[in-house]
């Protein structure tokens, strides 16, 4: 069975000075539109005014991102979702009030860059009341986090043993699922992994 690669020692990215940078690409008396592809669509734990469904060119959800706290721990990995180049993903945009932007932002780093993993991007989603330039929360490939190739018994094992403070990798990704079914995303990716790793009918 191939082996996943220990990542190296991350290097120290400022936290703080990454939320400074985004907070100043918002422009005075405009809201921001914040794009969710996994947990944000089930539980964005944010403020906002209007939601959309929307599409993301050149860039698609991957449950590529080690997990060593939410779900998993240093001595068995889990995995969360990230957004990686190429492909494509549908999703929902959330518009955030224009003078709720700082307070949101910080619950957002609060949340999603502990650890300022994610690189934040401002993409531009397609919805059907026309596109919107949302940040989204992407991945880069030389990142310590992100998994590389993995293979079927690797994701068997991270499914059925990793669990961290929020609950299971497993739990993480049947919830996802779950939501983007539930409006109507049909991510068959994550459907097919899903059905191969722990051996259960996704209809």
């Amino acid at each position: 069975m191939p082996i996943s690669r220990v990542p190296p020692p991350a290097p120290l990215r400022d936290y703080a000075a990454m939320l400074a940078h985004t907070l100043s690409q918002c422009h005075p008396g405009q809201d921001m539109w914040v794009f969710g592809y996994a947990s944000l669509i089930w539980r964005p734990e944010f403020n906002f005014c209007e939601q959309r469904a929307a599409r993301l060119h050149g860039w698609h959800r991957a449950l590529k991102m080690w997990s060593t706290v939410n779900r998993g721990t240093p001595a068995l990995r889990g995995l969360v979702f990230a957004l990686l180049s190429g492909g494509s993903c549908c999703g929902r945009v959330y518009r955030v009030p224009s003078h709720d932007i700082p307070r949101v932002l910080t619950r957002l780093w609060q949340r999603e860059m502990p650890n300022a993993v994610y690189d934040p991007k401002w993409l531009q989603c397609q919805t059907h009341e026309g596109p919107v330039q949302a940040l989204s929360f992407t991945l880069s490939r030389q990142s310590p986090s992100y998994t590389g190739q993995l293979s079927d018994r690797q994701y068997q094992k991270i499914f059925s043993q990793a669990v961290g403070r929020y609950g299971s990798t497993l739990d993480y990704a049947l919830q996802t699922y779950a939501c983007l079914r539930e409006h109507g995303i049909d991510d068959h990716a994550l459907k097919m992994l899903l059905r191969h790793a722990v051996v259960q009918t996704f209809d």
